[in-house]
C-alpha cells in the first residue's frame, strides 16, 4: 500500500500500448463500432437518449452503494412528485446530468473544467466545487484502512486537473489510441479525486462524454457503468495498481475488456428494443386507426407514459389521450396501474428488455474476470 502516492501531471511516461493491450483493443473497437451503427437502426434519437442513460445512472450510482431498482428510478424520472425513495432520486440526478453533459458537449465540441463542475454540480445538488479543504481520503469500505490519499492542496488539484483537461483535448500531448487515452483519463481524473462527493458518477460520465466527443460513439449509450459494478474489486484494486507499480497494460486491458462486453450487451438489447418497436408498429398500425409514429415514440422513450404525454406528443385533447390508452391497454399493449390519483401506463416487454439486460450482463461477465 502506498498512501502518499505522488500523481504525477499526464502523459505517462510508461508504454502503454503493448502487445496484450492492441491485442484487447481490436475487440473493444469492433463491437463499440458495432454499437454505433446498431444505434441507428432506432428512428427517433430521443428513445435512447431517454431509455438509456437511467440504466448508466442506476448502476454508476450503485457502485457507490446508492440502490435502487428499475422500477423506482423509471417512476422517479416520470412520477418525481409522487416519489420519496431518496436513492431513486439521486439516480435521478445522475440521468439529467448526463443528458445536460450530452446537450453541453454538442454545443461547445470540449470536454471542459467549467462541463465538469456542472456535471458534478447536479449530480450532488451543491455547487462546492473543487475541494479547498484537505483531509479527504479513499478508505477500504470493509476494513475501514486507508488505500490511498488524494492530493490535498486546492492549487494542486487545480493544475492537475488543468493539465487533465489539455490531455483530454489536446491529441498531441499523447499520440495513442483514443480507447486506451479514455482509460488513462479515467484513472488520473479519479486518482486527483477533485471533489468532496460524487467523483465516481462524474468520472463515469467523462468516459461516456470521451466516446462522443471522439465520435466513437453518437449517443450516450455505453454504459461501462454495469460491467464496473460487477468487477467493482478488480476496478479498485487494478486503479491501485498503477498507482503502486505503475501497473498500466492491466488497468488499460480491464477497461477496454468493459469496453468490448458492454458494447456486446448494450448492441443486444437495442436490437430486441428494435424488434420489439417493429412488432408494436405493425400490431398497432394494423388494430388502430390512431397509429402513428409519434405515438410509437412515445411508448419507446420510457417504460411508463400517462395522459399527459400522449396529449402533447400527439397534439390530441385529454380525452382523445385517454381513449387511446385505455384500447391499447384492452389490446394487451399497456399495462395499467395508479400511482397516487394518476393512471399510468406500462410498456412491459420494454421494460421487461431492461430488467433482463442485467442478467445478459451478469452471465457475461462472470466468465471473462
Amino acid at each position: 500500500m502506498q498512501n502518499h502516492y505522488f500523481l504525477k501531471p499526464l502523459p505517462p511516461k510508461t508504454d502503454v500500448e503493448t502487445k496484450q493491450v492492441l491485442k484487447q483493443l481490436a475487440y473493444a473497437h469492433r463491437f463499440l463500432a458495432e454499437l454505433k451503427g446498431v444505434a441507428k437502426t432506432i428512428p427517433n434519437e430521443l428513445i435512447l437518449i431517454s431509455t438509456l442513460p437511467l440504466l448508466e445512472a442506476k448502476d454508476s450510482s450503485a457502485v457507490e452503494n446508492i440502490i435502487t431498482t428499475h422500477d423506482e428510478l423509471y417512476k422517479e424520472n416520470l412520477f418525481g412528485n409522487f416519489m420519496s425513495n431518496p436513492a431513486a432520486k439521486e439516480v435521478h440526478r445522475y440521468a439529467v446530468a448526463m443528458r445536460e453533459g450530452f446537450k453541453l458537449l454538442k454545443e461547445k465540441n470540449l470536454i471542459t473544467n467549467d462541463l465538469i463542475l456542472k456535471l458534478q454540480e447536479i449530480i450532488v445538488a451543491n455547487n462546492a466545487g473543487y475541494r479547498k479543504l484537505p483531509g479527504t481520503e479513499l478508505k477500504n469500505q470493509n476494513t475501514g484502512e486507508t488505500v490511498y490519499i488524494p492530493p490535498q492542496d486546492y492549487n494542486s488539484i487545480i493544475e492537475l486537473m488543468n493539465n487533465l483537461i489539455e490531455y483530454i483535448n489536446d491529441d498531441n500531448i499523447h499520440h495513442v489510441d483514443p480507447l486506451i487515452k479514455m482509460s488513462i483519463i479515467h484513472f488520473q481524473f479519479e486518482s486527483i479525486h477533485p471533489f468532496y462527493d460524487g467523483n465516481g458518477r462524474t468520472g463515469r460520465m467523462i468516459n461516456i462524454l470521451y466516446l462522443i466527443y471522439k465520435k466513437l460513439i453518437d449517443l450516450p449509450v455505453l454504459y461501462l457503468s454495469s460491467y464496473i459494478i460487477r468487477t467493482k474489486s478488480n476496478y479498485y484494486e487494478l486503479l491501485q495498481k498503477v498507482r503502486d507499480e505503475d501497473s498500466w497494460e492491466e488497468w488499460i486491458i480491464y477497461m477496454l475488456k468493459g469496453i468490448e462486453l458492454t458494447s456486446k450487451g448494450t448492441i443486444e438489447l437495442i436490437k430486441n428494443m428494435h424488434t420489439l418497436m417493429m412488432d408494436y408498429k405493425h400490431r398497432i398500425r394494423d388494430k388502430y386507426k390512431f397509429y402513428s409514429q409519434d405515438l410509437l415514440n412515445n411508448l419507446f422513450k420510457h417504460p411508463y407514459t400517462k395522459i399527459e404525454f400522449i396529449q402533447n406528443d400527439l397534439k390530441v385533447h385529454r380525452q382523445t389521450a385517454s381513449s387511446y390508452l385505455e384500447q391499447l391497454v384492452e389490446g394487451g399493449f399497456l399495462k395499467l396501474e395508479k400511482i397516487g390519483r394518476e393512471n399510468i401506463y406500462i410498456n412491459e416487454p420494454l421494460f421487461k428488455l431492461f430488467a433482463d439486460y442485467d442478467l445478459f450482463l451478469y452471465e457475461n461477465t462472470k466468465d471473462h474476470i
